[in-house]
Parts: structure tokens; C-alpha cells; sequence
């Protein structure tokens, strides 16, 4: 029997670990499936970029070696992407590395930070770690950003605000006028995290990644990962661009060698790959479209995206439809966890996985008493 009076901090009561997406094994094992598909986790069903790939073959022999500590020839590569200095970059193990690293810079106990809701849960952990507070500020009709809102939310003990554009899980987007109006009008303390996870995938006219707030020297930092378009997120790896500053703060807690050697020269690689980003982006445009169709023609409520998924609302009988359809192989997050008992949110996958996903949920839908 175990013995011990080992307390961990009061903060942690109020943390929940993180619950990912069920792994494809997973679902086989647990319900004797040969054929599992795997749309919870907005990966790019395309695969990852050949050129991370190849860069990973090629990298194998040096494993011997500790990585850059600096990723010196990384970061150079996505200081040249988004013109920036290399100075103005940080490389992570992941974004989510990120996030907790700008919590543990500049929260104290007692400090808030304000974050769309729902969104990613990410932010709240960072808080939470620290002993901060949470301002969740609601969305407004259609999961729109609500900038009044938002400005209102912020107090004296804001150090910072989250914005996730476009916004998981609604894939909805913060237009530039408007990200322009909400930094215009904070205090000079506050500071603003903009995380464009899935901008290569917005084309919207109006949408901006942040970086341009960054470069005109607001106090941004934008968020970005190579898990989304590029592919690549089984070797994590995420990055931030904001001043060198900010970039110099956030450095003096991050743990040396936290992106390891195959990440670094896989991302480096992938980012040069325009081929794949195109191909993964004309993938996602055109099943995001077909989708839409689909749900029209299902009778289903949706939500327009600018993500590589889709926010559905499939009726009061959400839970039911998320068990059937995991019974039938199909992994798609059910939105309980975002307080919408009623929707799933759906990865945008390849065709045939959209095909049979339609197929087995409208099967689901006929089925209803």
C-alpha cells in the first residue's frame, strides 16, 4: 500500500492533463477494428513534406551529436520566410512548448490572461501552472470574435491576451482591421499571443498570421508549427516570432536542447517545401468544400472555416453519434470538452476518408427514433 504525504502545489487542482485525440492502435485494440480512420487531431492527411523526409534519412548517421541548442540553421530559415531577424525567433518542442514558455516568462501568481472561449485549452494550462487566473471571453453569433468583449475583459492584472485566428475548434478568424483595433486599444502592458497554427490554410483577404503586427513592433508574439500544413508533427516541433526583446525573456527559461536534431532539419527542410504546402492547401480547400455541400444536404448546421477542419453540429444526440461513429472506426473530437455537447468537430481528411465519414454519419443520422 502506498504511504506518503507528498502534496503536490495548491495550482495544480485546478489543472486537468491534456486529452488527445485517441491514437488509431488504440481504437483497433480496444474494439477489434481492422479499418480505423483518424479525423480528431487536424493532422495533414497528405502526409508529411518529402523534403522533411529525405532531410530525416540524411540526418540519421549524427545521432550521436546533441542538436544546435540555438537551432542556428533553422531558425535562419524562418527568419528569411516571414522577414525577420534571427534574433526575433524561438524554435520549440512543439507550440504547445511555446505556450507554457511565455507563462512561465511573464505570469505571477495572481495575474490574468484573457482567452477566447472555446479555444484551445493549451493557454489555460500555461495559466494555470503559474497561479494565474482565466478570463474566458465567449464568442458571439457564429463563433465570432467579439473585439468589445474582449477589450472590456482586460484589468489592470492582464499581462496577456490569447488570440487563436483562425480559432480551434470553431476555424473561424480574426480579420486584420480588427486584430489592429484590439492591439490599438490594450494597455502598453499587456501582451498579445497570436497563434496562426493553421494560417497556410486560411485565404481569406482580410485574414493576417500576425507577423505584420510583429514587424511594425507591437508587442505580439506570433505563434506557428510545422504540425499542421508541413506534416511533420510526429518530431514536434513549433516557433514564435516577436521582438528580440520578448524573444530574449522568454529564452532565459527555455531548457537547452529542446528541439531535437531530426526535428530541426526536418522543419528546416519543410519549410522550404512549397510544392507539399501548396498540395496540402488545394486538398483542404477542396474538401472543406465538398463538406459544406455534404452537410446541406444532411440537414446539419456548420460553421464556415478557415482551418483544415469543421465544426458540425450534429443534434442532442451528440454523444451517441461520436460512440457510433467511433464504433465504426471513424475518430473524429467530440466538442463536450468546448461546453457544445451537440457538435464534433471533423479534420478535413482525404477523399475517400470524407466519403466514408458522410456515409456512416448520415447512416447515423437516418437511424435517429
Amino acid at each position: 500500500m502506498e504511504n506518503n504525504h507528498i502534496n503536490p502545489r495548491k495550482t495544480l487542482e485546478t489543472i486537468q492533463p491534456y486529452s488527445p485525440g485517441k491514437p488509431i492502435w488504440e481504437v483497433q485494440e480496444e474494439l477489434g477494428l481492422d479499418r480505423v480512420i483518424k479525423l480528431a487531431s487536424n493532422e495533414n492527411p497528405l502526409g508529411p513534406s518529402p523534403k522533411a523526409v529525405a532531410a530525416i534519412q540524411d540526418g540519421l548517421a549524427d545521432l550521436n551529436r546533441y542538436p544546435d541548442a540555438d537551432a542556428s540553421h533553422l531558425k535562419t530559415a524562418i527568419a528569411a520566410q516571414y522577414g525577420v531577424t534571427k534574433e526575433q525567433v524561438i524554435t520549440t518542442n512543439g507550440a504547445d512548448e511555446l505556450i507554457t514558455l511565455i507563462s512561465e516568462t511573464f505570469l505571477d501568481p495572481g495575474d490574468e490572461i484573457v482567452v477566447p472561449s472555446p479555444s484551445f485549452s493549451e493557454y489555460d494550462f500555461g495559466a494555470h501552472i503559474m497561479g494565474a487566473a482565466v478570463v474566458p471571453v465567449p464568442f458571439s453569433t457564429d463563433f465570432e470574435y467579439d473585439i468589445d468583449a474582449l477589450i472590456a475583459a482586460v484589468t489592470g492584472n492582464t499581462k496577456i491576451v490569447y488570440l487563436c485566428s483562425p480559432n480551434n475548434p470553431t476555424g473561424t478568424y480574426l480579420k486584420k482591421a480588427e486584430v489592429a483595433r484590439l492591439l490599438d486599444a490594450l494597455p502598453a502592458h499587456v501582451l498579445v499571443v497570436f497563434d496562426g497554427a493553421y494560417s497556410q490554410y486560411a485565404d481569406a483577404e482580410d485574414y493576417t498570421n500576425g507577423v505584420e503586427f510583429v514587424q511594425a513592433g507591437y508587442p505580439v508574439v506570433a505563434l506557428q508549427t510545422f504540425s499542421k500544413i508541413y506534416g511533420i508533427a510526429g518530431v514536434r516541433v513549433g516557433y514564435g516570432l516577436a521582438s528580440k526583446s520578448i524573444i530574449s525573456s522568454i529564452l532565459k527559461v527555455k531548457e537547452p536542447f529542446n528541439v531535437n536534431s531530426l526535428a530541426q532539419i526536418a522543419a528546416a527542410a519543410a519549410i522550404e517545401d512549397t510544392e507539399h504546402v501548396q498540395n496540402s492547401y488545394t486538398a483542404n480547400r477542396d474538401g472543406r468544400e465538398w463538406f459544406y455541400s455534404k452537410f446541406e444536404e444532411l440537414g446539419l448546421s456548420y460553421t464556415k472555416t478557415m482551418a483544415n477542419f469543421i465544426l458540425v453540429e450534429v443534434g442532442s444526440d451528440g454523444e451517441r453519434i461520436y460512440d457510433e461513429l467511433m464504433k465504426k472506426g471513424i475518430i473524429v473530437r467530440y466538442g463536450k470538452t468546448w461546453g457544445l455537447p451537440q457538435h464534433v468537430r471533423v479534420t478535413i481528411g482525404t477523399p475517400e476518408e470524407n466519403a466514408y465519414f458522410i456515409e456512416v454519419l448520415g447512416s447515423l443520422l437516418a437511424s435517429r427514433v
